[in-house]
């Protein structure tokens, strides 16, 4: 029963953890139209935030490789992806080289994240398989959802001229948009941490350890007997 009560402990805390920092994160939204004036562009707080949880996801992946041989391959992969989407988001960075660069600049990103991780296929295919099985690939793919389709549909400028008719106000439907899209990425983060915290290697190596474990204690009363 002790087990039970830490288990419900455990998950009730991550529960509070994650629900604290959903909302650091939505309050972004409160201070850049009440503190700055309904300044949602490019450099506001809310897309600044996206584009610090896309970088340090992407970092969080791409250092965990070093330490993981056997996932590198998978996790340069997902480090890429997120690199690539950080890329994206930072399309006006880009611009001053040449208007959709990021085009390129995000091109080169995948192909050497796809070229080092096919230095070992295996590897990297069995990686990406146990990130899809594990339980935080939920999460991924509902944030993932959230970016790349809710926010995108949601953000139609057609359904906000025809819902505010000659009213339409393009902040309305950028604070939507990015807004939608800082609550995608917060659970992106969020799926990554857990992925990375429960499959770091000092845990795999203590659950690993435990069938042996148990069945040197059990081996006495198989002598005994």
């Amino acid at each position: 029963m002790r087990e039970q009560f830490l288990i419900l402990g455990r998950e009730c805390a991550a529960f509070l953890f994650a629900t604290l920092f959903l909302v650091a994160m939505m309050s972004a939204i409160y201070i850049d139209v009440n503190w700055m004036n309904d300044a949602m562009h490019e450099t506001s707080l809310t897309e600044t935030l996206q584009e610090v949880m896309l970088a340090s996801v992407a970092v969080m992946f791409f250092l965990s490789s070093r330490r993981r041989a056997a996932q590198r391959g998978a996790l340069i992969l997902i480090g890429g992806f997120y690199s690539c989407m950080l890329i994206r988001e930072l399309d006006f960075v880009f611009d001053v080289v040449e208007h959709g660069s990021w085009v390129w600049f995000a091109l080169a990103t995948a192909a050497a994240s796809l070229a080092l991780a096919l230095r070992a296929p295996r590897g990297t295919l069995e990686g990406l398989v146990a990130f899809v099985t594990h339980r935080s690939w939920l999460m991924t793919a509902s944030g993932l959802l959230i970016v790349l389709v809710f926010s995108r549909l949601f953000g139609m400028h057609q359904l906000w001229q025809h819902l505010m008719l000659d009213g339409y106000n393009r902040v309305v439907k950028n604070i939507a948009e990015e807004g939608t899209e800082l609550l995608g990425y917060s659970i992106c983060w969020l799926a990554s941490v857990l992925y990375l915290w429960q499959t770091r290697p000092a845990r795999a190596a203590a659950t690993a350890a435990e069938p042996i474990a148990h069945s040197l204690a059990a081996e006495p009363a198989s002598y005994s007997s």
